[in-house]
């Protein structure tokens, strides 16, 4: 009698485990195909926003910047995506991306001071404290024009595209790089010149960079006084550049050093 007892409770506690599984599984493969049915709605209203935005993009920047000629440079390597990027941004606008410039990193000493003719600047190489003045001078004639930059250019940048300026306009892209200490430090004196010298001229200079890029640049951008754009790979991103170029001042985009995604709606609108 013991045993036909323990035998039924058995068989009845495996019966009830039985079922309290099925009813698990059931209710997982239901929350399962309810979180998938929530991504997809969530993907497709993305999707639309998305070509809502790309839609729109034309209407909100078209004539913004007419007439200005505009130069890309890039500290360091180029990207060809963000140049892209660049160049998605000012269509409509009426702007001409005029040149594009790769600025060599670190600086060839020897060849720009043999380039430097009977300027202080022959003395690059061995008085590299000089590299600072050198780059606020580059800065200027970017915007302003200038025989400097006509005779440093070819020891100045890797790549060159289009016109050396004058520019009515920079965006300028650093590029993360690791570079030995000496390397390292005349590189900051030649771009920290160059900016000071861009920036100087009033006009419009604006650092910007991918969503990918790692580390972000947007601390160093605004360091040296520039605004800046970090998500050009994204609609919002190419208008804040355009906002941008066109007088707006800060730091855009969606990334934590941000101050906000656009402009204010003054701005948009004006």
């Amino acid at each position: 009698l013991a045993v036909g007892v323990l035998l039924g409770v058995a068989i009845g506690d495996a019966g009830l485990v039985s079922s309290a599984e099925k009813q698990v599984r059931s209710s997982l493969r239901d929350d399962l195909r309810g979180a998938q049915a929530n991504e997809q709605e969530t993907k497709d209203r993305l999707q639309a926003a998305q070509r809502y935005a790309r839609a729109s993009y034309p209407f909100v920047v078209t004539g913004r910047l007419q007439g200005s000629k505009v130069g890309l440079l890039f500290l360091g390597e180029p990207d060809e995506a963000i140049a892209d990027d660049v160049r998605t941004a000012l269509e409509a606008t009426g702007a001409e991306l005029s040149g594009t410039l790769a600025l060599k990193e670190p600086p060839d000493t020897a060849a720009l001071a043999a380039n430097a003719g009977a300027s202080r600047y022959s003395q690059l190489d061995s008085s590299t404290a000089l590299l600072g003045s050198f780059g606020r001078t580059i800065g200027r004639q970017m915007i302003l024009g200038g025989k400097l930059l006509r005779a440093e250019a070819d020891a100045l940048f890797t790549t060159r595209a289009g016109g050396l300026g004058p520019f009515d306009a920079i965006v300028v892209v650093r590029m993360p790089r690791v570079l030995d200490p000496e390397a390292a430090a005349n590189t900051n004196l030649l771009e920290g010149g160059l900016m000071d010298g861009l920036t100087k001229t009033r006009s419009p200079v604006v650092g910007v960079q991918a969503t990918t890029t790692s580390p972000s640049q947007v601390a160093w951008y605004r360091s040296h006084g520039l605004s800046s754009v970090d998500n050009v790979d994204e609609t919002a991103g190419q208008a804040a550049l355009v906002f941008a170029l066109a007088g707006a001042q800060g730091s855009f985009g969606s990334g934590p050093d941000a101050g906000s995604l656009l402009p204010g709606p003054e701005l948009a609108a004006g």
